[in-house]
C-alpha cells in the first residue's frame, strides 16, 4: 500500500472507499493523476459488508430451493429443510467475515493511497484526517475533491423507536441468530427483502408495517401485488396503510409496535427499514458553503453545485440513484471528468452520454429485488412516463405463456410489461416480475439506454426455448 503522505499533497482526495468511492479512484489514478482515499470503516463500504453481497448471500439459497421445488424429477430430491445456520456461514463469508483486507489489496494495486480515519473538508481542497490513533492530519487536492460517503438507514421520529434496540438494515444482513419473530416498518426494497430472507430461514412470524397501501411503490403496481400474494402465500403477514404511533421494548425482550386505531404488533426483533438518509452531517459541508447533513445537488458529471469546480458527490450523497451499481457507474463518470479537466480536456458540462456524463440517471436505472418473486425493471414506470408528458402505452404479457418459462418451473408465473414512446416507437421502461427475471433486465436496460427502435428490436431474436422469448411475445402484442 502506498504510504499516505500526512499533510501531504496529492491530485485528488476522495473521501469514502465505499464501492464508489473506488470507483473515482481508479479511473482518476488509471488517468495519471495521484489519489489518496479516506476511509473510516471498511474499505468496500456498505455493499460489501452491509448490503448487496451478504443480504443476497441470506436470500440465495431459498430462491434455489424453491426453484427445485418447482420442478418435477428435481422436487422428490428435496428432503430436507434449509440449514440456517450454513447459510450464515456462507453470508460471513461473502462479507469477507468483515475484514477488508482484499480490497486494500486492490488499492495497493491501483497504487491509491488509504487514509484510515474521519475525513472532513476543511476549506477549499483541503481535507483533514482523523485517524482512529494518532494525531489528525490535512490533505490538499490539487485538481478535486469527491465526496463518496453513500448513505445510512434513516430512523423515522417514532416515539420510544431510539430505546428500542431497533435493527437497521446493517444489523438485518450482519445478524448471527433468526428472530422468532420479526416485525419490520417499511414496504420497500430492504423490507421486503429482509421479509423474504428471514422467513425463509426460520423467522415464525413475519409481520410488515407499511405505511402506504402497496409494497415497493416506486414500481408498476403488478410487481408490488406479486411479492404481496407470495408473501400471503408463505405466511408473510402485510398491514398495509398503518401509521405506527409508539415502539416499545419490554424488559422481557418483546418488542412492541403500537399502530394508529389501537391496534399492537409484537415481535421478540424489529427493523426499520424506511428509507436512507445522506452521510454528508460531519464531514465539513459548512467550510465551504453547503449544509451539512443535506443531500447534494450536482450535474452530470457529479460535481456539487454550489461547491466550486473542484467538488464533487458521487453514489448516494446525491440523491439521484441510490443502487451500488449506479454509484459505481457514477464514480466511472466522476473520475473520468475529474481527469478530462485536469487536462484541460473538458470545459463547461459534459456531453450527454459521453464517458463524463452519467446521463442514465434519469431515465434508465437498472434495478433488481430479488424477493421470491423477483423484479426487475429499468426506466420508466407507465405512471412515470405520463407524468413525464410522454405520450406513452403499456404493452404486458404473462411470462409463463412463454415454451422457455415452462422449462425453468413447472406452473411458471411471472409478468411483463414493456413502455413505448409512441412518438419514437421506443421502449422507456420495462418491468418484469417472476422467477430469474433479475437475469433478463440487461437486454431490457440496453433497449433503453440506446434507444432501440422498436421495428430494429425486432430483429433482435431471442434464443429458443429460453425465457428471453418474451421479448419476441411483447413485440407481437405490441403489433410488429
Amino acid at each position: 500500500m502506498p504510504l499516505i503522505d500526512r499533510d501531504g499533497e496529492y491530485d485528488v482526495v476522495v473521501i469514502g472507499a465505499g464501492s464508489t468511492g473506488e470507483n473515482v479512484a481508479g479511473r482518476v489514478v488509471r488517468g495519471g493523476l495521484t489519489c489518496a482515499i479516506v476511509e473510516s470503516e471498511l474499505v468496500g463500504g456498505d455493499c460489501s459488508y452491509w448490503a448487496c453481497m451478504p443480504s443476497k448471500a441470506l436470500l440465495r439459497s431459498g430462491q434455489v430451493l424453491r426453484a427445485a421445488l418447482a420442478v418435477d424429477g428435481a422436487r422428490q430430491a428435496v428432503t430436507g429443510v434449509i440449514d440456517s445456520a450454513a447459510v450464515l456461514r456462507r453470508r460471513d463469508k461473502f462479507a469477507s467475515h468483515w475484514k477488508d483486507d482484499g480490497q486494500v489489496r486492490w488499492l495497493d494495486g491501483q497504487h491509491i493511497a488509504l487514509a484510515r480515519g474521519n475525513g472532513r473538508l476543511d476549506g477549499e481542497r483541503r481535507v483533514t484526517v482523523t485517524p482512529p490513533e494518532g494525531t489528525e492530519f490535512t490533505l490538499t487536492a490539487r485538481s478535486a475533491v469527491a465526496i463518496c460517503t453513500g448513505s445510512r438507514a434513516a430512523i423515522p421520529p417514532i416515539p420510544g423507536i431510539e430505546s428500542a434496540d431497533a435493527w437497521t438494515s446493517r444489523d438485518a444482513t450482519s445478524a448471527t441468530a433468526v428472530p422468532r419473530r420479526l416485525v419490520i416498518i417499511g414496504g420497500g426494497v430492504v423490507a421486503c427483502e429482509m421479509a423474504d430472507a428471514w422467513r425463509t430461514l426460520g423467522s415464525e412470524e413475519v409481520t410488515l408495517v407499511v405505511r402506504e397501501d402497496r409494497l415497493l411503490g416506486n414500481t408498476e403496481d403488478f410487481a408490488g401485488e406479486a411479492v404481496r400474494a407470495s408473501f400471503e402465500q408463505r405466511g408473510i403477514t402485510v398491514l398495509f396503510n398503518a401509521v405506527t404511533e409508539r415502539v416499545t421494548r419490554a424488559a422481557s425482550g418483546v418488542v412492541s409496535v403500537e399502530l394508529a386505531g389501537g391496534r399492537t404488533v409484537t415481535g421478540d426483533q424489529l427493523l426499520v427499514a424506511i428509507g436512507r438518509a445522506p452521510r454528508t452531517d460531519a464531514i465539513g459541508l459548512d467550510t465551504v458553503g453547503l449544509r451539512p447533513g443535506a443531500w447534494l445537488t450536482v450535474d452530470d458529471s457529479c460535481r456539487v453545485q454550489g461547491g466550486g469546480d473542484w467538488l464533487y458527490a458521487a453514489g448516494d450523497p446525491n440523491h439521484l440513484a441510490l443502487l451500488t451499481h449506479m454509484g459505481k457507474y457514477q464514480g466511472r463518470a466522476c473520475g473520468d471528468a475529474i481527469v478530462a479537466r485536469a487536462r484541460g480536456d473538458l470545459s463547461g458540462d459534459p456531453p450527454a452520454w459521453s464517458t463524463y456524463a452519467a446521463t442514465a440517471d434519469h431515465a434508465a436505472v437498472p434495478q433488481v429485488v430479488f424477493t421470491d418473486p423477483e423484479v426487475s425493471a429499468v426506466g420508466l414506470t407507465h405512471a412515470a412516463a405520463v407524468a413525464a408528458g410522454l405520450r406513452v402505452r403499456a404493452v404486458d404479457y404473462e411470462i409463463g405463456n412463454v415454451a422457455g418459462a415452462g422449462l425453468v418451473a413447472d406452473g411458471y408465473t411471472g409478468h411483463a410489461r414493456m413502455v413505448v414512446d409512441e412518438d419514437r416507437k421506443v421502449i422507456v421502461g420495462v418491468t418484469f416480475t417472476g422467477p430469474g427475471v433479475g437475469d433478463l433486465i440487461h437486454a431490457a436496460t440496453v433497449a433503453v439506454v440506446g434507444e432501440v427502435p422498436l421495428d430494429r428490436l425486432w430483429h433482435a431474436v431471442p434464443a429458443y426455448p429460453t425465457v428471453s422469448e418474451i421479448w419476441l411475445r411483447l413485440l407481437e402484442t405490441y403489433g410488429l
